[in-house]
């Protein structure tokens, strides 16, 4: 025990001397975690998800030592006496930042950057529930902190860990469906259309800090439809495409080589533009249905393409034809029968030799007809096969490999779902540059890549 703790003070010590970490990438390195060593993990919201990793954490695969929520009443509350319990996360990395290797994020949406930043900063490894930030900016600063802290980071998108992701992603990049052009994306539950923000407030419960709660967010008093609804509100949620898009994207985007776009040395000039139809506009909450258009520029070889996002109940989507349009792409029904989540939810890339098409999640994957691919299941043969989405991440903050959905890939795959919004809040077509992370020739949307934060908060 001696030798692990003073390990780790070694560790810390690199940390805050602005030192690399590339000791906790090799394996071999006498710094390095053995395989059968545990991860001492903190836990920062523990609500519906994070009660999940901290009940599952408990179970033995890492050491649970704190967890952090706002609300004191959370069942998950309730845990061994060993567990240290805090309310204000920043207080918790104050008070254990010794202790604690790595922290799993599940606050909501709006927080969510100033946790995985704070907890980055003091080198912690960070495992980050979709959607990753609540504003484009934010996502950017993730990507930059992660980078120079390099630190292990994965966001919470469980189906980049499934074998029929990364094996339909390998036959992608190799051609098997020829070129693609078209991708289409339907997210089958639609928003509440028009709300109008609560009005008066409410005693805040003596359970909860309602400060810490809001975080970065312009200061309102409490009350609690802001808390009880929060996912539905465009200061605290991020709708449909933050919680739907964040799962639906990833194939298309890591296939199709869109990341390509936001690195500084490309050798392209076209921005990504951003076209949006909704129900209705909504400034606090999220229209009814929204239809969305990206256009990508090529990258390299790979052609310009068109990325069609829907959300809207199913019922909508037929009223509208989308739903039958789809079908006759696919070829077959859009539901998956495994029972997945959301299985009448999906993903189609429209290539010029097949079709393929995924569940909400990317974890299902099949390539159409199927009779034309018949060597398309199976495990990987270049992308690692993991046990599980939070295993690799594991295993990457002990040194042992990396992670699929890393902050530099949900980073840009963030940043372009949360430009919808903005689309979407404003009603107009966008111009999105990614290298620069400006929306050029409309200050006004640009301001609302990041909106300022509340005073004595930042990243």
């Amino acid at each position: 025990m001696t030798s692990r703790m003073n390990r780790r003070d070694f560790l810390r010590a690199a940390t805050y001397a602005g030192a690399s970490l590339l000791v906790l990438r090799d394996s071999r390195s006498a710094w390095s975690y053995q395989a059968n060593e545990k991860l001492n993990l903190a836990v920062v919201g523990v609500g519906n998800r994070g009660t999940y990793h901290a009940r599952t954490i408990l179970s033995g695969s890492q050491n649970l030592v704190a967890i952090c929520d706002v609300n004191r009443n959370r069942p998950a509350f309730r845990v061994p006496s060993e567990v240290s319990r805090y309310q204000d996360f920043r207080k918790m990395l104050d008070d254990m930042h010794r202790r604690i290797d790595a922290v799993v994020v599940a606050t909501t949406d709006h927080n969510h950057a100033v946790v995985s930043a704070a907890a980055m900063r003091r080198g912690k490894h960070v495992f980050c529930e979709k959607p990753l930030a609540h504003d484009v900016r934010e996502a950017r600063a993730l990507c930059r902190i992660a980078r120079q802290k390099k630190v292990a980071t994965q966001m919470g998108n469980q189906g980049m860990a499934s074998d029929s992701f990364r094996r339909t992603l390998e036959l992608i990049q190799e051609g098997a469906v020829g070129e693609i052009r078209e991708v289409h994306l339907w997210f089958v539950f639609g928003g509440s259309g028009p709300r109008k923000a609560p009005k008066g407030s409410a005693p805040v419960p003596d359970y909860l800090d309602w400060d810490v709660w809001l975080g970065p967010a312009r200061f309102r008093p409490y009350h609690p439809l802001w808390v009880n609804s929060a996912y539905g509100w465009r200061d605290f949620g991020t709708g449909a495409l933050g919680g739907g898009g964040s799962h639906s994207v990833n194939l298309a985007f890591k296939s199709l080589k869109l990341g390509a776009l936001w690195e500084a040395g490309a050798k392209r000039r076209a921005n990504i533009r951003v076209e949006a139809e909704t129900s209705e506009r909504c400034i606090e909450s999220f229209p009814r249905w929204q239809i969305l258009r990206f256009d990508f520029p090529a990258r390299g070889p790979l052609p310009p393409v068109r990325m069609h996002w829907y959300n809207a109940p199913e019922a909508q989507l037929k009223r509208m034809g989308i739903w039958q349009r789809l079908e006759k792409i696919a070829g077959r029904s859009l539901e998956w029968k495994d029972k997945s989540w959301t299985p009448r939810s999906g993903t189609l890339l429209v290539g010029s030799k097949g079709v393929v098409h995924t569940n909400a999640h990317n974890s299902s994957c099949a390539l159409l007809p199927e009779r034309d691919f018949p060597d398309s299941a199976g495990p990987p043969r270049k992308f690692p096969h993991v046990k599980s989405h939070r295993q690799e991440w594991f295993q990457a903050c002990k040194g042992e490999g990396g992670t699929l959905s890393n902050f530099g890939h949900a980073g840009p795959a963030i940043e372009l779902l949360l430009t919808g919004n903005v689309a979407t809040l404003l009603g107009q077509t966008l111009e999105f540059d990614p290298v620069t992370c400006k929306i050029v020739k409309n200050a006004q949307a640009d301001a609302l890549l990041r909106p300022k934060y509340r005073e004595g908060w930042s990243l």
